[in-house]
């Protein structure tokens, strides 16, 4: 029987070498789908809101927005360790607003862990969060709250100056508590230095090969989004096209009379 997750368990596999398996979910059905797969860990990710919401950027995304997915995903009782996202606003105004947001995905979500934005700058919000006893997992890099200031969804650390400073901010966020990191959109060599220097797991989205381990928007890897087809998304499914013949079937049986038939009625 599989055992449920827990930090702990993502220490031993990064000091073993094993690889961390990651995707996002937003849905007590599909919870339950990749649990029975043996998925590491789940993000209940403020991406909701581009890829179910229909929004441009993650950025309107509420904390009651984020409960609510977090709580639906809970329901399905998952023996992988299930870490929410700390929207936009719940955590950058100050450490007491991030200390009660962070508790409420974890009280009324459910959550095992928060995630949230940022390096250097918000270590001090890091450590009041796992003052809690609330585990942290950092995002540096690319970080897509940070949109407006980057000019865009653009690969981060190209450039000497700009890679230090994100190895910077991996050392920052290591030593303010979290335990573990999302390196997103950084160059292949940066990220492999950083889950070499680190003692925390690495998680990587287009960030190359050597993280300790990766994680991609669902959504992406069905071939469900459309809005954006990112160079690092690999699609191992193209569920768009089955979803529309089914759609269309139901439409043609239904204007035909041919649906519902007797087997499907009550006598």
């Amino acid at each position: 029987m599989q055992k449920q997750k827990t930090v702990l368990d993502f220490q031993k596999m990064k000091a073993a070498g094993e690889r961390i398996g990651v995707l996002t979910c937003y849905d007590y059905p599909t919870a339950l789908i990749m649990d029975g797969c043996g998925i590491d860990m789940i993000l209940v990710g403020d991406s909701v809101g581009v890829v179910v919401a229909g929004y441009d950027n993650t950025l309107p995304v509420t904390m009651d927005e984020m409960i609510y997915h977090t709580r639906a995903v809970m329901r399905a009782r998952p023996k992988a360790f299930v870490v929410a996202d700390l929207p936009y606003l719940s955590y950058q105004i100050d450490l007491a607003s991030a200390r009660l947001n962070a508790g409420r995905l974890v009280k009324d979500g459910g959550a095992a862990a928060v995630k949230l934005e940022g390096g250097a700058h918000v270590a001090d919000t890091i450590s009041a969060i796992c003052d809690m006893d609330i585990p942290v997992m950092a995002h540096i890099g690319l970080t897509p709250q940070s949109l407006h200031r980057m000019g865009g969804f653009k690969v981060q650390g190209k450039g000497e100056e700009q890679a230090d400073r994100i190895f910077q901010d991996a050392l920052a966020v290591e030593k303010a508590g979290a335990f573990s990191v999302v390196l997103e959109g950084i160059p292949m060599k940066l990220a492999q230095r950083i889950s070499a220097e680190l003692s925390i797991p690495t998680i990587g989205i287009g960030a190359g090969p050597h993280c300790d381990g990766q994680v991609l928007v669902l959504h992406d890897i069905l071939g469900l989004c459309s809005k954006y087809s990112p160079k690092f998304v690999k699609r191992y499914a193209d569920l768009g096209p089955v979803i529309s013949e089914a759609v269309a079937s139901y439409i043609a049986e239904v204007k035909a009379g041919t649906f519902p038939e007797e087997k499907h009625s009550f006598s």
